[in-house]
């Protein structure tokens, strides 16, 4: 579980009702449920409309890695890239059919496969990096929806906020409704632009990092695979992975 995730909005929504209460603010204050349906609702169908079916549940489906992003061990991969070298030599490359079957990676199994199969190493380089491409793109595609939740919900916020000065010019006879009409003009805005940047921001550019990470990580594979085929050394293998390690 990723707790930086977790401290973070503790952190930023704690901090935000702490001041409001230290300078003599009440926290029922800000919770209008009128506001958020306004700005949530609003951000939301603007998303929809911005975004295909297939995207969109494709971003819904990334939300947990925000809590448990994919597990990557570069050294424990390495280590296993080894062993499939000292097997391909000992063995030969069809042996590594039966390590492929028991492979809980697909990626990595895709690899073995090929190996397994005698492909070339270009060949096998170029269709794990297409694999790479596309997986990537794809799951960048599904983090950019979180962008544009961040893009719209501050303008909707506004939107909320016009409403809110509307309902209040509209009564300014009763002035038993000028206060909840003000209120929601205010908090509508509040929610704009803290969901933006305390949520989905920053769930965006967390997104990317883990998706940017997930892809370093393969390109690490596919130079081991890549390396097997062409009859390296295991030491040697070993040696050129670890420079990968630099960079984490």
């Amino acid at each position: 579980m990723d707790i930086m995730t977790i401290l973070g909005l503790m952190l930023g929504i704690g901090a935000i009702l702490l001041g409001n209460i230290l300078d003599g603010g009440h926290t029922e204050s800000l919770v209008i449920f009128t506001a958020f349906l306004i700005v949530f609702g609003g951000t939301l169908g603007a998303v929809m409309v911005e975004t295909s079916a297939g995207v969109f549940i494709q971003s819904i489906k990334r939300m947990r890695w925000m809590l448990t992003p994919p597990a990557i061990d570069s050294k424990a991969t390495i280590a296993k890239i080894v062993k499939w070298s000292q097997t391909a030599r000992k063995e030969g490359l069809l042996s590594l059919q039966y390590i492929a079957d028991s492979e809980p990676d697909e990626f990595s199994r895709t690899g073995l496969q090929m190996l397994a199969d005698g492909s070339e190493p270009e060949s096998i380089r170029s269709a794990l990096e297409i694999e790479i491409a596309m997986t990537e793109h794809k799951d960048m595609l599904a983090a950019k929806v979180f962008e544009s939740f961040g893009g719209y919900a501050p303008t909707i916020g506004i939107i909320g906020a016009v409403l809110g000065l509307i309902h209040v010019m509209n009564n300014l006879s009763d002035p038993a409704t000028l206060g909840s009409g003000i209120a929601v003009a205010f908090v509508a805005t509040i929610y704009g632009v803290g969901m933006a940047n305390l949520i989905f921001l920053p769930m965006a550019k967390k997104l990317k990092t883990i998706i940017r990470a997930q892809s370093h990580h393969r390109e690490m594979i596919v130079d081991g695979v890549v390396l097997i085929a062409e009859g390296e050394s295991h030491r040697e293998i070993e040696r050129i992975l670890q420079g990968y390690l630099r960079y984490e």
